[in-house]
């Protein structure tokens, strides 16, 4: 196999979420989240598991810095910020505390020559603001604004790389729409007022964080989706064409020509649940991020469906490798999406800000985890960023997910995405081979 190269100064880094590592759920005055709620409610998530101490990285941070600095060798770490602990009512009075443990966090990281890559916002909204509607309101564009502001005035000065949100598609559509996330509706309605009201939140905090951290790259992250069709039939290649604008350019066309794909507008204009569009909201969204993040795991290979209600497309399963998610092993998809958005956005910087696998991982005798397959899904995934690299594509940035196993949401701690292994009973960590072979490609910057 030949040797694969990347850029000098290509960032090596790996990523987490407040919610699925912290821990310390009632600790130094935090707010409950929705995450909180729903994870608490019977038969949410799986096996009643929820976030309460998780990896307890609230208290084992510095070992966890260690970790990322001596084990393997990380340039960033992407971690994000939780809004109840700086916020706990979503608005109103601030928690010292909160912001107390996050400097701490960039200080021990900036000690150890790791650079901090924040994001705002990674699902666990305030409690309290789902209680006054939560995304589908309108008021919440305000709230969160409000709470970048603190949390940028704060951390600004030596936090440099912001992410004002994590994966919006996510949290509006299965927490708002299809409801196995957090808070758990089924409106198609709420879904995309939610996603209006993320547009606009991030369109408003972008200058406030540029204003409070001088010389800051300020983007957004986004789980891009890349669909194949299942056959060359006329219908399903324009079932194709639904799957790609409902899940990318939804938000990519407002983000970056000021407008909402046409296609998608004709759709929800049917059905009656086009989102209240203001004089001045388009031109309050539009404006290209200094980078876009791109999550990406599998692909879609969709067909027509006239049973599956407004978008008329339905997945199918494919044969071949799958992960414990479920989810079809496919890197070369990875590279055909970033191509795809380098060519029809024009994106001024691109990070893979998360990208890794689920699988069934034990310790064994020796003390190890030997987990082959992730490494294995490392490699193959990362020659394909590479290969964009190599066309043209501007890549600054690879995260891998996740720095640790933690909580998966509504699959509890049944599923393992880590480069580092948790025994959640006694929080020991242990690196896995996957991670071993992480820390020789970024030692090496390639493979």
């Amino acid at each position: 196999m030949a040797k694969i190269t990347f850029p000098d100064g290509f960032v090596w880094g790996a990523a987490t979420a407040s919610y699925q590592i912290e821990g310390a759920a009632t600790a130094d005055g935090r707010g409950a989240s929705i995450w909180d709620t729903f994870s608490a409610t019977p038969g949410k998530v799986l096996n009643g598991d929820t976030g309460a101490v998780a990896c307890d990285h609230y208290n084992r941070y510095p070992d966890d810095i260690r970790l990322m600095r001596d084990q393997i060798g990380l340039d960033a770490y992407r971690f994000s910020i939780a809004w109840p602990r700086i916020l706990p009512q979503g608005d109103g009075a601030v928690n010292p505390a909160g912001l107390d443990f996050y400097d701490r966090l960039v200080d021990g990281l900036l000690e150890a020559g790791i650079t901090p890559y924040a994001t705002l916002f990674h699902w666990d909204l305030p409690q309290a603001l789902e209680d006054r509607g939560g995304w589908p309101h309108r008021g919440v564009v305000d709230a969160y604004i409000n709470y970048a502001d603190v949390t940028t005035r704060r951390l600004g000065d030596r936090v440099k790389h912001w992410m004002t949100f994590n994966e919006p598609w996510v949290f509006t559509f299965l927490g708002y729409c299809a409801g196995i996330h957090a808070p758990g509706k089924t409106s198609w309605a709420d879904y995309l007022a939610g996603m209006h009201h993320f547009l606009l939140a991030h369109g408003g905090a972008v200058p406030v964080i540029r204003q409070n951290s001088a010389d800051a790259s300020v983007g957004l992250v986004l789980n891009l989706n890349w669909a194949d069709a299942a056959s060359d039939s006329a219908e399903d290649q324009a079932a194709v064409a639904r799957a790609m604008s409902f899940q990318n350019n939804w938000i990519l066309d407002p983000l970056y020509r000021g407008e909402y794909p046409a296609d998608m507008v004709a759709l929800y204009d049917e059905a009656g649940i086009m989102p209240e569009i203001r004089d001045g909201d388009m031109a309050r969204i539009q404006g290209a991020p200094d980078f876009l993040g791109v999550n990406f795991y599998t692909r879609l290979v969709v067909r027509h469906d006239d049973s599956v209600e407004i978008l008329r497309f339905s997945d199918v399963p494919q044969s071949g490798e799958h992960t414990e998610m479920g989810w079809e092993v496919s890197p070369e998809s990875l590279y055909r999406l970033l191509m795809w958005t380098w060519q029809n956005y024009a994106p001024e910087h691109l990070y893979i800000t998360e990208n890794g696998a689920a699988f069934a991982d034990e310790v064994s005798a020796d003390g190890a985890v030997h987990d082959e397959r992730r490494l294995n899904f490392y490699r193959e995934y990362l020659t394909n960023v590479h290969r964009a690299i190599t066309e043209g594509v501007p890549m600054r940035g690879y995260f891998a997910w996740s720095l640790l196993d933690n909580f998966e949401w509504a699959e509890g701690y049944s599923k393992r995405f880590g480069i580092t292994y948790v025994d959640y009973e006694t929080q020991q960590r242990i690196l896995k081979d996957s991670g071993k072979w992480y820390a020789q490609v970024i030692e090496n910057n390639g493979f």
